[in-house]
């Protein structure tokens, strides 16, 4: 099973599949540090012990995830300024194992500067897919960080307090920009994990990204 997440789906407006929609009634900057935030505390529990430990996205490790994560929150930066998002590794290998949590700060204080002018939201910004308004790239990067949240969770043994509401709006747009019936080739996810339509919300988000709860 493909593991990657919505960065990896989602392009222009015009382009197929789908472009995310771009929420009206709600600003997704909200969310955006919401995921930041969690992601952080998630990646500051991680114990040495762990760092080898398989996780439920195939490509990676504790270690390999840990080193993404801080990767791609330099990268939302990058890309709220207009900036190259290429001129960003996918991985921080220049941390010392155990030093993510230290790298993440920065990082995040960085997102919240970068994304606090509320013009960003209707700004054209290029993502490694293609342009997108900065409303719609906020929701494709809540998405990942939730589901790669959820990963090294999952691989660390930890329990997030996962907020209900933001994990159904996320459900919301991926449903609309990832099909169920278009996987595989093009559209780097696996198939859609069935599961009742009561379960937790971060379980049916994650299902529908190929991962099973």
């Amino acid at each position: 099973m493909n593991t990657n997440t919505t960065e990896q789906l989602i392009e222009t407006p015009s382009g197929t599949p789908g472009a995310v929609p771009t929420p009206l009634s709600f600003d997704p900057r909200t969310d955006l540090a919401a995921a930041v935030e969690l992601a952080g505390r998630t990646l500051a529990a991680v114990r040495p012990e762990q760092y080898d430990a398989p996780t439920p996205c195939e490509e990676f490790d504790v270690r390999r995830l840990s080193s993404h994560l801080v990767a791609v929150v330099r990268r939302i930066s990058v890309i709220g300024r207009g900036e190259d998002p290429f001129s960003v590794p996918s991985f921080a290998d220049e941390i010392a194992d155990g030093a993510w949590a230290a790298a993440w700060e920065p990082g995040a204080r960085e997102v919240a500067q970068v994304w606090a002018d509320p013009g960003i939201l209707d700004r054209q910004l290029r993502l490694p897919m293609g342009v997108l308004p900065g409303a719609a790239a906020a929701a494709v990067y809540t998405h990942e960080l939730t589901v790669h949240t959820w990963d090294l969770a999952r691989a660390t043994e930890q329990a997030p307090d996962w907020d209900p509401a933001l994990i159904e709006r996320v459900i919301g747009v991926v449903r609309r920009a990832l099909p169920a019936e278009t996987r595989g080739g093009r559209i780097p996810f696996g198939e859609v994990v069935a599961l009742d339509p009561g379960a937790p919300a971060i379980d049916r988000l994650v299902a529908w990204a190929g991962r099973r709860p």
